[in-house]
């Protein structure tokens, strides 16, 4: 292969398309722009979302600002307050809230904040712990356990 034999692929060049030269060359007459009207006129040039003066679909639709990210993880929240209820030594896991009340379901992973005070040694299995939370059940003489998976949602 040599630099002068190179040539571009078939079909990847075309001529530009020149209108007006005469009612044999397909693009005489009108030059395909129709008859008439504002597309027809040179110098034409709509906005993109302009809609012929009607309000546009743009400025009909309520503005809404931000955005919502899908990948957030939502958690079932359970407060210090709430685990005050359960007696000391008791191994506190996210059916036992459920159990107790203090949560809806299972389905969402379990994070325990600082809320509250908490005087009895518990072992709370939660997913997620705030830092305050974690230093009080620790404090108390109690442990943190993280445990790894989430649930699966439905």
């Amino acid at each position: 292969m040599r630099l002068d034999t190179l040539s571009p692929a078939k079909g990847s060049r075309k001529d530009r398309k020149r209108v007006g030269r005469g009612d044999g060359s397909n693009k005489g007459s009108f030059s395909g722009r129709g008859c008439k009207g504002q597309k027809s006129r040179s110098g034409h040039r709509m906005k993109p979302g302009f809609e012929g003066g009607q309000l546009p679909i743009i400025k009909r639709l309520p503005s809404q600002r931000g955005f919502t990210n899908i990948f957030k993880t939502e958690y079932a929240l359970a407060n210090l307050a709430d685990l005050s209820t359960f007696a000391a030594g008791t191994v506190v896991t996210i059916e036992e809230l459920v159990k107790a009340g203090i949560i809806k379901s299972t389905q969402k992973p379990l994070k325990v904040l600082g809320n509250g005070e908490i005087t009895q040694s518990l072992t709370v299995k939660a997913h997620k712990f705030s830092a305050s939370a974690r230093a009080k059940i620790e404090a108390a003489g109690g442990k943190a356990e993280e445990v790894g998976d989430a649930p699966e949602a439905d």
